[in-house]
């Protein structure tokens, strides 16, 4: 009997989570990467991005916090490009669920704006000043707690060197773990306990 008890007690904390994660006062904590090119061949080109993010859910659908942005890519005997941002982001999540692909997915929209750069060894060109980025991206729940995501982005950088502006568009893929804030846990006892 205290096994069941148990087990109902847990099926409903994770039924809770999964109704909450996007719910004010969570955290939203993961990364991505994108360009993820390891040559093998003689002369092949390498190529990585990472993206690790952090943000908090101020209300509802709607959270805000920081990223870093680090990637290197060349070839051997070749410039070697190397781009970097800091800064806060914003994100929110749509919540019709008409609009959804998926039962367990949301679609979002994400922003960032802070100090960035692009720079190539060799005398090649750079940029250096405010990092900025836009675009929209794909939550796919595969546990109540964790989100696969996919996200194009238009990134560019404005600012000094001796090129004034760089940009390109990117598609990346990441893990995001959604926990559930003091609120939300205080929430789910109060549940619990009925």
């Amino acid at each position: 009997m205290k096994k069941g008890l148990v087990l109902f007690g847990f099926s409903l904390f994770f039924v809770a989570i999964a109704n909450a994660q996007l719910q004010s006062g969570n955290v939203l904590v993961g990364g991505n990467i994108a360009n993820f090119n390891l040559g093998l061949n003689k002369g092949s080109v390498y190529n990585i991005q990472l993206q690790p993010k952090a943000a908090w859910f101020v209300s509802d659908n709607f959270a805000v916090g920081a990223y870093v942005n680090f990637g290197i890519s060349g070839a051997k005997d070749a410039p070697t490009t190397t781009t970097y941002g800091v800064g806060p982001l914003a994100r929110y999540y749509l919540g019709e669920s008409k609009m959804n692909v998926l039962k367990h997915g949301r679609w979002f929209a994400e922003g960032n704006a802070g100090i960035g750069g692009t720079n190539t060894s060799k005398g090649g060109n750079s940029t250096n000043g405010l990092d900025l980025g836009v675009g929209p991206g794909y939550a796919y729940f595969i546990t109540p707690n964790i989100g696969l995501e996919t996200l194009l982005k238009y990134n560019g950088t404005v600012g000094f060197g001796n090129e004034t502006y760089s940009n390109n568009l990117g598609l990346s893929v990441g893990f995001q773990i959604y926990l559930p804030g003091r609120a939300t846990k205080k929430r789910i006892m109060r549940e619990e306990k009925m």
